[in-house]
């Protein structure tokens, strides 16, 4: 009785010593609490980490469509200027556009259309598809194709390349070679679309 009257007394004490100090007074009081509390978290932390899920490639699919323009010979200023400016001043007034950015090369205009991440891609795409007919009248009339486009994600980038070489082999068979043996082992590996 005598033992329990003592722990109830020692306990009463520090309830009344803890009621009566601050946090970090009584951190600093007790430094072996302060110890083993930064053990536990440590502990609980080195724990929780083996639980975390992490992914080799994270998950991105931000909504993006690519538009491609071509005007035989033409240079990439003349691209620049003549069709890639055109096709921007019309995609610009598409709602939820973030990002738009162009790459212009010999008789080639590529312009990749970024777009807010609540942005349903399908309706973008007819946006975009509604601004190319309006750039109609604006372009150069000796571009004789329409611009096109295509709807892009990110994420689906190939991460790998493979490519076959034979100096005994013709084309057709090293073609038919790696689309009848190779390609089907290599789907049967886990993760490979």
């Amino acid at each position: 009785r005598r033992g329990e009257a003592e722990i109830h007394r020692g306990a009463r004490e520090l309830l009344d010593e803890v009621g009566s100090m601050n946090l970090s007074e009584l951190f600093i009081r007790r430094p072996v609490m302060t110890v083993l509390l930064n053990l536990a978290i440590i502990a609980a932390g080195i724990i929780s980490l083996g639980k975390i899920p992490v992914a080799a490639l994270p998950s991105y699919n931000t909504p993006v469509i690519t538009v491609q323009a071509s005007l035989p010979g033409a240079s990439p200023e003349t691209m620049a200027t003549s069709v890639a400016l055109q096709l921007e001043k019309q995609f610009q007034t598409i709602p939820a556009l973030a990002v738009i950015s162009s790459t212009n090369t010999l008789g080639s205009t590529s312009v990749t259309l970024e777009f807010d991440e609540s942005r349903n891609i399908d309706l973008a795409a007819v946006d975009v598809q509604a601004a190319l007919l309006r750039a109609q009248r604006t372009l150069p009339l000796e571009m004789t194709v329409p611009p096109s486009y295509r709807k892009v994600n990110p994420a689906d980038a190939p991460i790998l390349f493979l490519s076959l070489t034979s100096p005994s082999m013709n084309m057709v068979d090293l073609q038919d070679f790696a689309e009848h043996l190779i390609s089907p082992t290599l789907s049967t590996l886990n993760g490979v679309a």
